[in-house]
């Protein structure tokens, strides 16, 4: 676990954004990292349609950056199944944004943007989830 946890610091740290992460459990790690990849591939979906070609280049690599300490920090052993599939959609999205880059296709940004935000609202409502399941007090 702080194997895992500590490889999504290290990503977070590489794209700049790491000034609470000392504070934050594994949860809220993820949660930072979905929220740093929804707005970066917001603005890289801006800069596709504003053909900014340098600034697509950064964000799109940030965008890489972000997915990939996402999928650094998948618990397989325990997650099974769930890990794998959550290792595919990131794997499809850093090939589907680099496709896009080639391609200087915004709608396939948009494409990644949406699977992701669908993710994340999973991830939102889990801290909720687990707070509405009653727990045996120990006597």
């Amino acid at each position: 676990m702080l194997a895992s946890r500590n490889s999504g610091v290290k990503a977070y740290n590489n794209v700049g954004v790491a000034s609470t992460i000392p504070y934050s459990d594994s949860m809220q790690l993820i949660q930072m990292l979905f929220g740093g990849l929804i707005e970066t591939l917001a603005v890289a979906e801006g800069q596709f349609i504003r053909k900014d070609v340098e600034g697509r280049a950064l964000s799109v690599e940030r965008a890489l950056k972000i997915l990939g300490g996402l999928q650094s920090s998948l618990n397989f052993e325990d997650g099974k199944e769930l890990a794998r599939n959550l290792s595919d959609i990131y794997d499809y999205c850093s090939r589907q944004l680099l496709k896009a880059s080639l391609d200087h296709d915004a709608k396939k940004v948009s494409e990644i943007r949406s699977l992701i935000a669908e993710i994340n609202d999973a991830w939102q409502s889990l801290p909720k989830s687990l707070n509405q399941r009653s727990i045996p007090m120990a006597s």
